[in-house]
């Protein structure tokens, strides 16, 4: 007896059926799912990107070091001041999130600049906002670790990162040519002495916000003394 074709087909276009239904009820998942505020300029993956991030399992080499939270426009625009660029530089920024930092170095001072971030669904944001903002000749985004990554064209980095983080990568930094400026959102780096504290008044809290730049080779911290004891008691 031959067997039937159609009987051995239709488990299989079941279980085609059930996968379509599980795709679409998952993306449906996604689109009723609460959005996080929207912050200017902090463009987020689209609901069929998180999806594909979602059923390809695309997730990070390792986890990241740092919650990701965008540095203030206001803010970006004055350490790219305080940066001095120029049309020969090369800016790179360790943990780029959206890609303010690049986008904006790009499109205001023409100078080639270099976004990294170990996270992919980061890649896409700033990927994209260098294309809203027609920057993408000049923009390259790379999704790396920092530590490990090549960053000796750098003749400016700019770091929203925490102090621990900043230490870390103090020898790859230093090891840049001289004159180049590393600029830090609101963290120093123990040991680098800052050759500027730059403080921008915000409504947002009471304190204002603080900026650090360095200029390789930058000056050693003083040490403090060590803290001096009771003087000692004869018997």
């Amino acid at each position: 007896m031959i067997p039937s074709r159609t009987g051995t087909r239709r488990p299989r276009i079941r279980r085609l059926v059930w996968l379509v239904a599980l795709m679409l009820v998952s993306g449906a998942v996604l689109l009723i799912l609460p959005q996080p505020p929207t912050i200017e300029g902090d463009e987020r993956p689209t609901h069929l990107e998180r999806l594909w991030f979602h059923f390809t399992g695309t997730q990070p080499a390792k986890a990241p070091d740092v919650v990701y939270v965008p540095t203030p426009q206001p803010v970006v625009d004055r350490m790219l001041e305080l940066a001095e660029l120029k049309p020969d530089d090369v800016l790179y920024d360790l943990g780029c999130g959206d890609g303010r930092f690049v986008v904006t170095a790009a499109r205001r001072y023409g100078v080639r600049a270099v976004g990294v971030d170990i996270n992919p669904q980061r890649v896409v944001d700033s990927r994209r906002n260098a294309k809203r903002a027609g920057v993408e000749s000049l923009v390259t985004i790379k999704q790396a670790d920092i530590f490990e990554l090549d960053i000796s064209d750098a003749t400016v980095v700019t770091l929203y990162l925490l102090p621990e983080l900043n230490v870390r990568l103090m020898p790859k930094l230093a090891r840049l040519q001289p004159g180049a400026r590393i600029l830090s959102f609101e963290f120093d780096m123990r040991g680098a002495l800052p050759e500027t504290v730059l403080e921008i008044p915000t409504t947002n809290r009471s304190d204002p916000y603080r900026v650090f730049r360095w200029i390789v080779p930058w000056q050693p911290e003083p040490v403090p003394p060590p803290a001096s004891g009771p003087p000692s008691r004869g018997r």
